[in-house]
């Protein structure tokens, strides 16, 4: 494990031919030699790699059995010198039983065998025809090579800080797998050694099993399984290289090739750790399973240098466009969801929402269209309030008059300068100061006349505002930061564009999506300073507080995984790589942090709202934080992060 929790991990299917050893050891010794040159901490192989898995009765042979012991030597000796731990499959005799095992070798020494713990013995597969099932009392040690090596399901290997452990095909597909004994055990990384044939429908289940399997043990499931060169007398053998993190595919090797497979990546074990903490019936669990393990010293980790491994730098949105879809859809469900419920608990028919012509106030309109669909109410109950103000844009205001007509609910004109300027004259503030006054101002008059409309009307006023305003506290304490249910609270900005285009391509007509695509292209803008002329947008957010695409990538590795400062800048730096030098991206994570502390006053008084992803700021659930809380370790962390440091390439 590396100074940003990286560990480096390989999974690789060799070219075998059945009982050919001396053709599968040099397999495998490519194979391996690949790995400790890209500094991988370990490589694990196939199920009974060493002889191939189909060798069927062979397996009982003598001579084969003899040959897998020098073959096993002579693999070990090809660990020395190199900081990578090889995992091959073999046949092993112990005792009066032979057992299907994987054998774990680095520097040079056989460091420890661990058995198969579940003999299939159906379908196909009759492997309790060659090989015992373990128990307890088979845990200890094994004569091999001269050495007495530990033997057991009970065996963890320590590599530079994280730990391994394995299982071996059929052990996955149990009820009770033992890598969930294993990871309760404190395995960060789990290693199986497969040979899984291929027949209909298989394989997407497998690929499903191996995902969820990391996704419940918090852990890293790295998979390679038999593939080309296995006799395809009744079975078929694609090769499967899968390596998952915690409920993610990271790589995957394609099948039915006919070359060696192999796939490399960095596992953020940092990230798995802070997970098995944040959730804390992980640890319930472990304390209440069976977690004695013998723990093998494997040396130290790889040393690998730059990243393995693909950083998103847009965390919240997905790349691919189905996914995408799929997110979006779901979003707007429950954000429309949770507001069809407290309009239902509150029995209210009628709702206030400011409508500005922007993103997020669009956003927020299309999610009452939508709760009241769902509950078969006139839309005209939708009171949508338009405030132009001191600095409103001819564009904006246009766009939000024609989206109010289009989707034929109430529209509301009150404009808010005469209010404005009587409310500086009052306080005797220069209308010609610019200040915080100048535009809280303007916030304050809005937020009043919507809950005063909602008193009015009997409704109840549905807030705009993000995500990320709420953790940058970019809104007006009592103003815009205030609602009465707040549809959008946990939306960040980088999504927010994607969900008014996904309606738009879903839910309404070609006029209303013209309207849409407008008030996607426009600038982000509070619109509180006033421009040259009507036409302009003076105010440009981005340019203020800094691009929302890096504060959400901040904001979701700081909250999600809990990340320290320099981990996020390191990433960051390689995730935005042509697009922000290293000295814009400190700078701004800089900002976030100052912000991010200062503002946490304007969340501890938020109002309700439904929470829709992983991240979340409501005081009431997932964050509580001190609203006097010091930035200062986290911004002295920053001092230390060097801006001219040689950058690293991601995968």
């Amino acid at each position: 494990m590396n100074e940003y929790g990286y560990f480096r991990v390989a999974a690789g299917v060799p070219r075998v031919r059945p009982s050919d050893i001396r053709y599968n050891t040099h397999g495998i010794t490519e194979l391996y030699r690949r790995a400790a040159a890209e500094g991988a901490a370990v490589l694990v192989t196939p199920e009974l790699v060493v002889t191939a898995y189909t060798c069927a009765d062979l397996l009982l042979q003598s001579a084969l059995l003899d040959g897998v012991g020098k073959a096993l030597a002579e693999l070990a000796e090809q660990t020395r010198g190199s900081r990578t731990m090889l995992v091959a499959g073999a046949p092993l005799r112990k005792g009066n039983a032979l057992f299907n095992t994987a054998v774990v070798m680095a520097g040079g020494r056989i460091l420890g065998v661990v058995p198969k713990s579940y003999i299939p013995n159906y379908n196909e597969f009759y492997e309790k025809r060659w090989f015992a099932s373990p128990t307890a009392d088979d845990n200890g040690k094994l004569q091999l090579g001269g050495e007495m090596i530990p033997f057991g399901t009970d065996l963890l290997f320590d590599k530079g800080g994280s730990k391994v452990g394995i299982e071996i095909c059929e052990d996955l597909w149990v009820p009770a797998p033992p890598s969930g004994r294993l990871a309760l055990a404190g395995a960060d990384v789990i290693l199986n050694l497969s040979a899984t044939d291929e027949n209909i429908g298989k394989h997407a289940y497998l690929r499903e099993l191996i995902r969820q399997q990391s996704a419940r043990c918090r852990c890293a499931y790295i998979y390679a399984s038999a593939g080309i060169g296995e006799s395809s007398t009744d079975l078929v053998f694609s090769g499967n290289a899968i390596i998952a993190e915690n409920g993610r595919v990271l790589a995957e090797s394609p099948r039915f090739r006919p070359e060696a497979l192999y796939e490399c990546v960095d596992i953020d074990v940092e990230s798995l750790r802070n997970d098995r903490m944040k959730f804390n019936t992980f640890s319930d669990n472990s304390r209440s399973a069976d977690t004695s393990v013998r723990t093998v010293d494997a040396g130290n980790g790889s040393g690998a240098k730059g990243l393995l491994r693909h950083i998103d730098p847009h965390p919240f949105v997905p790349a691919d466009d189905s996914r995408l879809r799929e997110r979006c859809e779901e979003i707007l469900h429950i954000q429309a969801w949770g507001l069809m419920q407290r309009l239902s608990a509150t029995g209210c028919r009628k709702v206030t929402i400011g409508i500005s012509g922007g993103l997020d106030s669009t956003l927020a309109l299309l999610v009452a269209v939508k709760a009241f669909n769902m509950l078969h109410l006139d839309r005209k109950g939708i009171v949508a309030i338009t405030m132009p103000g001191l600095a409103t844009s001819q564009r904006t205001h246009s766009n939000a008059w024609k989206l109010m007509e289009l989707l034929e609910m109430t529209p509301v004109e009150i404009p808010i300068g005469k209010a404005v300027d009587q409310h500086f004259s009052d306080i005797g503030q220069n209308p010609q100061s610019h200040d915080a006054t100048y535009e809280n101002s303007q916030a304050r008059e809005r937020t009043q006349i919507l809950m005063d409309m909602a008193n009015k009307t009997g409704g109840m006023v549905v807030g705009t505002g993000d995500l990320s305003e709420l953790a940058l506290g970019w809104c007006t304490y009592n103003g815009d930061q205030m609602s009465m249910y707040g549809v959008n609270a946990s939306v960040p900005k980088t999504l927010v564009k994607y969900l008014v285009s996904h309606y738009a391509a879903t839910e309404c007509r070609p006029d209303i999506a013209g309207v849409l695509a407008d008030i996607v292209d426009t600038p982000i803008s509070p619109e509180l300073v006033p421009a040259a002329s009507d036409t302009e947008i003076a105010q440009k957010t981005e340019d203020l507080v800094g691009p929302y695409e890096l504060h959400d990538f901040f904001l979701y590795h700081m909250l999600r995984h809990g990340f320290a400062p320099r981990k996020i800048y390191h990433i960051a730096c390689i995730a935005f790589k042509g697009v922000y030098d290293r000295t814009t991206v400190k700078k701004w994570l800089t900002t976030f942090y100052r912000r991010f502390f200062s503002q946490q006053f304007k969340r501890s008084a938020m109002p309700d709202g439904p929470k829709v992803g992983s991240i979340c700021l409501s005081p009431r659930g997932d964050w509580r934080m001190p609203s006097d809380a010091s930035s200062a370790l986290w911004l002295s962390s920053l001092d230390d992060c060097d801006a001219t440091e040689d950058e690293e390439d991601g995968k």
